[in-house]
């Protein structure tokens, strides 16, 4: 890589990196898309699925939660390659076992070594390029997870009706293992290679410093922070609803044939992928950089597109898949402005030098919903049917766009109050 020009140096590492992170859901999906035959064949409860849901999410979340210094400290490659290597080793026996307990046990190992993919890729990625051009490289980036859902989702599907539900893990598990090998033997950064990236600021050790200095209370503190993490908290659990119970429910509810219905729940994934991709882009076009107002308009559009599947359920496949695929695209649209540009800013406001703390607790308080969602829904879904768990949905998707309005009432207080003290603001 060392005769490779810089351009030819990011086109490797965002490839590699994409290819590497969408990998991760290969070992997500599949879990959604087999709770049908784990319902039938060896009699699990939904509220047993439920829990294996909480099993591979709980651990993902808290350990991005409490261990993000570890990529900074042994650096990007050895985390994400290390990570990926163990994920995929956790789930190759699982297709051999019976016992809840131990399905449980070895998605609880995958959540655990899945939750530093992300920061290490991120943070890899975010090396090669320059601070002007972050944004819309993360918009791209951000394509990778929804990408590996759909074609996490084809592949489980695939192996599911050719060779049966105990194969689904089996070939995404070796694949990720190689992936993580080359990673570690590839994956390199500007500074192990001698490569300056134009545009790029030097870290600053004082920030570095200062940024640790602040406890979770103090970040909680900064206006708007508590909003925007309840709006991501709201948007993951719809998400992952979506994610991890679509394919039971278009099985059991709707009728659909155990293949169709696995593919047929990618259509949400799809649209997931065309608003994280054009999501930045539009609000700044449409909203003149207005961020707070774009995510609000896009959380709202998504909970009518809920309303309107619903509705429309029983209407065929071409409405369910239109309303499907709107419904995604405006989920994951807000995803990457309260996720990362906004928090940052945020944490930016007024001198805190603090960005990387408030996006850390926004993302990580938000991933609580990935794994609050497996018990909630199989308790819903067994007591009260799948209907109560879409108005549960649509009711999370309203409370997600009332907190980000109120983050911007709150956001407007603030711009008023520094207003009157002379004092800038970043317009957002």
């Amino acid at each position: 890589m060392v005769a490779l020009s810089l351009r030819q140096h990011q086109f490797l590492i965002f490839g590699f990196s994409w290819v590497a992170y969408a990998g991760t859901y290969f070992l997500r999906k599949p879990l959604g898309v087999i709770k049908a035959d784990l319902e039938t064949d060896l009699n699990f409860t939904k509220t047993q699925l439920g829990w294996l849901d909480t099993s591979l999410l709980l651990p993902y979340a808290l350990m991005q939660m409490f261990m993000g210094p570890v990529g900074d400290k042994f650096g990007p490659r050895k985390t994400f390659g290390v990570s990926l290597i163990l994920s995929g080793l956790s789930m190759t026996s699982f297709g051999l076992w019976n016992s809840c307990y131990i399905f449980a046990a070895l998605l609880f190992l995958n959540g655990a070594a899945q939750s530093q993919c992300w920061p290490s890729s991120g943070k890899a990625v975010s090396a090669w390029f320059s601070d002007s051009s972050r944004n819309t490289v993360f918009g791209a980036y951000g394509t990778s997870a929804f990408a590996g859902g759909i074609i996490g989702t084809t592949l489980a599907v695939y192996l599911q009706t050719t060779y049966g539900w105990r194969s689904v893990y089996l070939p995404p598990s070796v694949f990720l293992v190689i992936i993580g090998v080359l990673v570690l033997f590839l994956y390199r950064q500007p500074g192990e290679l001698g490569v300056i990236v134009p545009g790029k600021e030097p870290s600053a050790k004082s920030s570095a410093s200062e940024n640790q200095l602040n406890s979770w209370f103090e970040i909680w503190k900064i206006p708007c922070v508590p909003e925007i993490a309840l709006a991501m908290l709201c948007l993951k659990i719809v998400r992952y609803c979506m994610y991890m119970w679509l394919p039971m429910y278009l099985q059991n509810h709707l009728k659909y044939s155990k293949g169709m219905a696995g593919m047929f729940s990618t259509m949400f994934e799809i649209g997931a992928v065309f608003g994280s991709a054009g999501s930045g882009w539009v609000i700044d076009r449409c909203f003149q950089s207005r961020s707070v107002f774009g995510t609000l308009v896009s959380m709202l559009l998504s909970t009518l597109a809920l309303v309107l599947f619903y509705l429309s359920s029983e209407w065929g496949i071409v409405f369910n898949s239109i309303f499907l695929i709107l419904a995604g695209l405006f989920n994951a649209g807000p995803d990457v402005i309260l996720g990362g540009s906004l928090p940052a800013e945020l944490g930016e406001l007024n001198g805190r030098k603090a960005a990387a703390a408030v996006v850390g607790l926004v993302n990580g308080f938000g991933s609580i919903g990935t794994f609050m969602e497996g018990p909630v829904v199989g308790l819903v879904t067994s007591v009260w049917g799948w209907s109560f768990m879409f108005h549960l949905l649509v009711m999370l998707s309203l409370l997600g766009t009332a907190s980000v309005y109120k983050a911007a009432l709150n956001y407007s207080k603030q711009q008023q109050l520094q207003h009157s003290k002379n004092e800038p603001l970043i317009a957002l």
